[in-house]
């Protein structure tokens, strides 16, 4: 059963994961963390091992049920193991981009259409739902990818105009579906996360679900990652049994890493979790200084995914380290709210918290790339320099995951400017990447030129309104 961070009332986990955000506005939280031992999953391969994650999570649905789903969702990946890894000394790069568009929300967004069509048929719920998202660059493709065949199912994406890369956006734009609309909005993403919350709450009326990682169905797939890598080091000899390790995230929105804390709080050997920022520092100025405090200046970076001032996710951090008070944490969003920033101190002291900027982002891609000929993302680069931090400043030689969310063609024109080669063309980056590197270029990197349909933040509410209304009615 789950609740929400701002109220108690219960609600199954068919109708938390179709409902995506709760009433009051709060996110879904498990009314009790299981648990799982994960000396159960050391003969598992990838997929049963996130069977038996989802449920823990969602035990209205079956072992035989969700592994169904499953094996289908996981076959669109590239490599049978679903995720790939990489030894740079004490640390292991995990390759989450191995999935249809590229990038490590694949691993939650294969899912979720199939975990929605499992509630809405134990549900009995027959309308069409449309799923409304906001995207900082990776969500909007691999929403649109993972909910193009869901029958019953619409989408609507919002990313911020100009505030996603070339190729996010080509990915996006290109999609053709009669059940799916793209829009750019005038901002930046957080306005268009904000919208999207403003938008459930005023629109009752409406049949709408979330992809973003407010929904609790996005947020599951992704502690499956931890589960497996834990499991992979042991099977390897890099570890021994109960030793702990770390793990070194980049995030803005806060889900990829609470997706950790949880793993953690289910009982995985994790001893610290190290949260990687880039310039839009607010999160680490959280955990160093104790204040969030979205009223900065906006940076938009060359780890656009990153580029958030309000870390949605880091109110179900809140509500556990309120000690699962929903009154403190409806005290805290609305002081989030009105002043723009809230104080709070940490409760737990295995968050680590380092930032990043620009220029230092490019150095690390050609660092890592010179002493290991592996190449990187600059999120994953902006991880990675985290880690080093972490590491100079603690002495700590555990070994350390390093999660890698996105592939370099992804990216190709910031990857290029780390090796002092300038290329604007985005799709000409691409063939240069795998020219300069001999690395080949991914099938799915093939889109028609981009014909984005732009929207003001003064008519978004109306015209999105009528869009979903559309959308519903087909």
């Amino acid at each position: 059963m789950f609740h929400s961070t701002r109220g108690e009332k219960l609600v199954s986990s068919p109708m938390a994961i179709l409902n995506g955000l709760a009433d009051d506005g709060g996110l879904y939280v498990i009314d009790k963390i299981p648990t799982l031992d994960y000396h159960d999953l050391l003969e598992d391969d990838y997929q049963t091992i996130a069977t038996k994650v989802l449920n823990k999570f969602f035990p209205e649905f079956s072992y035989d049920e969700i592994k169904k789903e499953l094996d289908i969702a996981y076959s669109t990946f590239d490599i049978q193991e679903v995720v790939g890894m990489k030894k740079a000394d004490r640390a292991y790069f995990l390759e989450l981009f191995h999935g249809p568009t590229l990038a490590f929300k694949d691993q939650a967004l294969v899912v979720l259409p199939r975990l929605m069509k499992l509630s809405k048929e134990k549900l009995g719920y027959e309308k069409n739902i449309t799923i409304l998202t906001a995207t900082s660059g990776d969500t909007g493709g691999a929403a649109l990818n993972g909910f193009s065949d869901v029958d019953g199912v619409s989408i609507v994406v919002l990313y911020p105009n100009g505030g996603v890369s070339a190729v996010q956006e080509a990915q996006m734009c290109s999609f053709r579906g009669e059940n799916a609309k793209v829009l750019a909005l005038e901002g930046n993403f957080d306005d268009c996360q904000t919208f999207v919350k403003e938008f459930f709450k005023n629109h009752k009326d409406l049949s709408l679900s979330s992809a973003n990682s407010i929904n609790i169905a996005r947020l599951a797939p992704q502690v499956v990652y931890y589960f497996y890598s834990y499991v992979y080091l042991l099977r390897n000899g890099v570890i021994k049994d109960k030793e702990e390790i770390n793990f070194d995230v980049p995030t803005g929105n806060f889900g990829n890493i609470f997706a950790g804390f949880y793993a953690k709080a289910m009982g995985l050997p994790i001893k610290n979790l190290i949260c990687a920022s880039n310039k839009n520092c607010v999160l680490t100025d959280f955990f160093m200084n104790g204040k969030y405090n979205k009223n900065r200046p906006f940076f938009k970076t060359n780890s656009p995914s990153m580029d958030i001032l309000i870390s949605s996710n880091l109110e179900r951090f809140l509500y556990y380290g309120t000690k699962e008070s929903t009154n403190e944490v409806k005290k805290l969003m609305e002081s989030l709210n009105t002043k723009g920033s809230y104080d709070f101190k940490n409760p737990f002291d295995y968050f680590y918290a380092y930032s990043t900027d620009e220029k230092k982002t490019l150095e690390v891609i050609k660092e890592v790339y010179d002493q290991y000929k592996y190449l990187v993302d600059p999120h994953t680069a902006v991880a990675y320099n985290a880690y080093k931090k972490y590491s100079k400043e603690t002495g700590d030689d555990s070994i350390c995951v390093v999660i890698s969310t996105a592939s370099p063609y992804k990216f190709p024109q910031s990857v290029l400017e780390a090796f002092d080669i300038e290329e604007r063309d985005a799709f000409k980056a691409i063939h240069t990447l795998s020219k300069k590197f001999n690395l080949e270029i991914p099938k799915v990197l093939n889109y028609p030129k981009v014909e984005r349909e732009i929207i003001s933040l003064k008519d978004s509410n109306s015209y999105v309104e009528e869009v979903v209304k559309c959308l519903e009615s087909k």
